[in-house]
């Protein structure tokens, strides 16, 4: 081992513990690695630099404007009010109206306002029938999972193995390439969903705060869910170091985070990324940081006062259609044939995205507030990240090892474990992060045993998705989890059997679809 790979080695594990302590931003974590890699000669300032430029992290960027013009114009509650059954009904046929279509709409849109913007309206909406909306809001976190791994665009994950596959010179995936395995792990997740959620899932858990008495505080004053975004200026501090009331005029009564519940001596709470706090607030604190990105989420219990004309929602309906149909007849070789012009995604989502700045289907002169930045700096790092470990040898040799302890397991072995190595960074750090360090190993196992990387390449997409054991690897998990009031041993129980089943149809059906054979 020389000195290059043992250098990656330990960063790699310095960024690891890094992610999973947590008293960092992600992106800041890898940009530190990365600037590491530099000064150890390692990168060179050029590949560095490069997946800052790279077209699949800046689809993910653009993705999130396309996501907040949706979101704005109304479209999606409107959607999911459609589906929930106004009248008495049982879990099992609720979860069949809303489950299917939240999957299909997730497909193509960022996962995380899609949660956002169903998430109050399920927990509304189940109390207005007397059901317990925990049998609900862990299902839709892993529902829009689910449909996020079946087209190109449905997850940041899937663009960013995208662009490392162009990196690589190699051809991509087509919009729906993902979908001939995605689909089929979809469909047999929502049936695990119907089966098992019920028994498997908690009731709902003891609201202490909403029973208090109505005399305990001023008439003017409601509860407020509130879950606290990447921006938030007290991430990593305690309630005692950072001043609420006066920064946002509200008090916070109720403190839920990592599944647990504080209602007693909150100034000692160090708050987190992804923590709801149940506050006391007047009626300006939702119009005032409603659109803010220091909340992920704010809830009241009410209906959105401002209402958005039907034809906002059919125009941006009408957006996403174009995007989607003209990238994928974009990809037609006969389209390819007749027009120099590179018809793919990017292109059609650069256009969008345009359409819907000039049109204001979201505020232009803001539109920089609705870009999750940390996420794209992980991205580009994550590019910087994969050529380190390819530059220094550290893929390769981990390749060679891990095809010596599955030598006698076969190919099928071999994606067996790359898929239980993905899943296990998911779960610990993010999906970004572990899209970054399994893909040269990946492309190093191909290389070594001359087979096609294809192969190797959907079981980094699907495993680096499948985050439902644990709340900490995708952030719907953490949204869910605050205001569904669940406890961490609760994703591990509905969850693990989800990661089991995700595994089996993966590496039962990738080899089938895509041969190993160049």
């Amino acid at each position: 081992m020389n000195f290059q790979i043992l250098f990656v080695l330990l960063a790699l594990t310095g960024m690891v513990a890094a992610l999973i302590w947590d008293r960092m931003r992600p992106g800041m974590i890898l940009l530190t690695v990365v600037v590491l890699f530099l000064c150890a000669g390692i990168l060179s300032p050029a590949e560095m630099l490069e997946g800052f430029s790279n077209k699949g992290m800046i689809t993910v960027g653009l993705l999130f404007l396309v996501s907040e013009g949706v979101r704005q114009s109304g479209a999606l509650g409107q959607v999911i009010k459609k589906l929930l059954p106004q009248k008495e009904t049982t879990i099992f046929k609720a979860q069949a109206r809303m489950l299917p279509s939240i999957a299909f709409i997730s497909a193509f849109l960022n996962n995380t306002p899609v949660v956002v913007i169903f998430a109050p309206i399920i927990k509304r909406w189940a109390e207005s029938v007397k059901l317990p909306a925990t049998k609900f809001l862990i299902p839709l976190s892993y529902v829009t999972i689910l449909g996020g791994m079946c087209t190109l665009i449905g997850t940041s994950t899937n663009l960013v193995v995208h662009g490392m596959m162009q990196e690589a010179g190699l051809a991509g995936f087509p919009m729906f390439e993902l979908g001939k395995v995605g689909i089929f792990i979809a469909l047999a997740g929502i049936i695990y969903i119907f089966i098992f959620s019920k028994k498997l899932l908690p009731d709902s858990r003891h609201e202490s705060f909403e029973e208090e008495s109505d005399e305990e505080h001023p008439s003017n004053l409601h509860v407020v869910e509130a879950v606290l975004g990447s921006r938030f200026p007290g991430i990593n501090k305690t309630l005692k170091e950072f001043d609420f009331v006066r920064h946002y005029g509200a008090m916070v009564k109720e403190i839920r985070s990592v599944g647990k519940r504080y209602t007693k001596e909150l100034d000692q709470v160090v708050l987190h990324e992804g923590d709801t706090l149940v506050l006391w607030a007047d009626d300006t604190f939702i119009p005032t940081w409603g659109e803010s990105s220091v909340f992920i989420m704010l809830a009241n219990g009410r209906e959105p006062e401002i209402p958005v004309s039907t034809t906002k929602k059919w125009f941006a309906l009408g957006l996403l259609v174009f995007m989607v149909g003209g990238a994928t007849l974009g990809e037609l070789p006969q389209i390819r044939k007749v027009l120099d012009i590179q018809l793919d995604m990017f292109f059609f989502v650069c256009i969008t995205t345009i359409i819907m700045a000039w049109t204001k289907m979201f505020p232009p002169k803001k539109y920089t507030k609705y870009i999750s930045w940390d996420i794209l700096i992980t991205i580009a790092c994550a590019f910087a990240i994969s050529k380190a470990m390819e530059n220094s040898g550290f893929a390769d040799m981990t390749a060679a090892y891990i095809i010596r302890i599955s030598d006698s397991l076969g190919p099928y072995g071999l994606l067996a474990i790359l898929f239980i190595i993905t899943n296990l960074f998911t779960e610990l750090i993010t999906n970004n992060a572990a899209a970054a360090l399994s893909f040269p190993i990946a492309l190093a196992i191909a290389n070594q045993w001359g087979m096609s990387p294809m192969p190797f390449l959907v079981v980094v997409c699907i495993a680096a998705s499948c985050s439902f054991s644990s709340p900490i690897g995708y952030q719907t998990n953490l949204i869910v989890q605050g205001i569904g009031g669940y406890k961490f041993t609760d994703f591990v129980k509905v969850g693990l059997p989800l990661n089991l089943i995700a595994l089996i149809i993966c590496v039962t059906l990738v080899p089938m679809i895509w041969s190993f054979t160049n």
